[in-house]
C-alpha cells in the first residue's frame, strides 16, 4: 500500500465521480485519500471498506496529502481548489474534469491519442470533453486537408447533462425525442476549434438513452481523396492505439456503452472524394470522462497507459 498513488475526488456525487471511484477501486497503483460530496457526506463509498463520502472545505483537502486530485466540479468554479491546495501541498497533481483549463496552455490537454507527449509527466491536466474527444478522433488526421470548418452533428445519452434536474436529463421529456441545443457557440465547439486550429461548427443533442455519444463529422477538402487513402489515413493515424479503433462500418452507440474507448469509421465520400462523413462514438462517461482521466493519471505518474482499464 505505502507505494500506491493517493487520490482525492472533490465533486464525487456526479456521474463522472461515481465512474471515477470504480476505476479508481480497480487500479493496482491507486488507492483513495478521500472523496468529497456535501450531498452525499457520510454516505458509505461502494467498493472501499468503511470509506465515506465527506464532506470537505479546500482547506481541508489540502491536508489529506492526495497524490493527485480529480476535480469534478461544475465549470467555473476549479481555481479556489486549485489555488488553496497548492499553496499548502504544492506536490499535488491535478486533473479537473470540467472546462475550466481547457484553453489555459499551462495545463497539459489531456486527449493522450493527440497529444501524448504534453501529458507524460504533467502535474496539471485539463481532461477534454466528451463530445469534443469524439469529434477531434474523427477530424484529425484530415485536418490539414480541410477546405471549410468541419460540421458536427452530436447525439448524447442524457447522463452527459449531469445530475442536476434539468429538461435534457429528463426521461419524460425526452422519451420519443431527440431535444437540440447550444447550437451556436457551445463550449466544445470552442474547445475542438481551439485544439485543432481550425473552426468548427457544433450542433449537439441529447437523446433518451442514457449513456454513450455519437458524432457525425462533415469534412470538405480542396484534393480529393479515394476511399481507400482516407481509411488508410485513419487507419496509421490510430494504429497501436488502445483506446481507438478503426472500422469500414460506421459504429453505433450500442457498441461502445460501458468500454474505454472510442471507435471511428464510416468513411462515405461524396462530391468526387471532396467530401467526407465520418462517425466516431464513445462512452461519454468513460473514454469522454472518467476512463480518459485515468490514462492521463497514469501518464503523469508513468504507469502503463492501459493500467487499470484492461476489463
Amino acid at each position: 500500500m505505502a507505494d500506491k498513488k493517493r487520490i482525492g475526488i472533490i465533486g464525487a456525487r456526479g456521474f463522472v465521480g461515481g465512474e471515477l471511484l470504480k476505476l479508481i477501486a480497480v487500479h493496482p497503483d491507486l488507492e483513495l485519500a478521500y472523496a468529497s460530496s456535501r450531498q452525499q457526506a457520510g454516505a458509505k463509498i461502494d467498493g472501499f471498506d468503511g470509506a465515506v463520502f465527506e464532506s470537505l472545505s479546500p482547506e481541508e483537502a489540502a491536508a489529506r496529502a492526495a497524490d493527485l486530485v480529480f476535480l469534478a466540479l461544475p465549470n467555473g468554479v476549479a481555481a479556489p481548489w486549485v489555488e488553496v491546495i497548492t499553496k499548502a501541498a504544492p506536490q499535488t497533481r491535478f486533473i479537473d474534469m470540467s472546462a475550466d483549463y481547457r484553453f489555459d496552455d499551462d495545463w497539459a490537454y489531456g486527449l493522450p491519442e493527440l497529444n501524448r507527449e504534453a501529458v507524460c509527466g504533467a502535474t496539471r491536466i485539463a481532461n477534454p470533453g466528451c463530445y469534443a474527444t469524439a469529434a477531434q478522433i474523427a477530424i484529425a488526421p484530415m485536418v490539414s486537408r480541410l477546405s471549410a470548418p468541419p460540421a458536427v452533428f452530436g447525439v448524447s445519452g442524457y447522463s452527459g447533462a449531469g445530475t442536476t434536474p434539468s429538461p435534457k436529463n429528463d426521461p419524460k421529456l425526452l422519451e420519443n425525442n431527440l431535444m437540440p441545443y447550444g447550437l451556436s457557440g457551445h463550449m466544445h465547439e470552442r474547445e475542438i476549434g481551439y485544439q485543432l486550429g481550425t473552426p468548427v461548427h457544433f450542433m449537439p443533442h441529447v437523446a433518451a438513452f442514457f449513456r454513450g455519444l455519437s458524432v457525425t463529422v462533415n469534412l470538405c477538402f480542396d484534393t480529393p481523396v479515394t476511399a481507400d487513402e482516407l481509411r488508410a489515413l485513419y487507419a496509421q493515424a490510430y494504429a497501436g492505439e488502445a483506446f481507438v479503433t478503426v472500422s469500414d462500418e460506421a459504429p453505433q452507440v450500442r457498441d461502445i456503452a460501458n468500454t474505454f474507448g472510442a471507435q471511428v469509421g464510416g468513411f462515405a465520400l461524396g462530391e468526387g472524394g471532396r467530401r467526407a462523413v465520418i462517425v466516431c462514438v464513445l462512452d461519454n462517461l468513460l473514454k469522454g470522462a472518467a476512463s480518459q482521466a485515468i490514462q492521463n493519471l497514469n501518464l503523469s505518474f508513468g504507469f502503463a497507459e492501459n493500467e487499470g482499464l484492461k476489463g
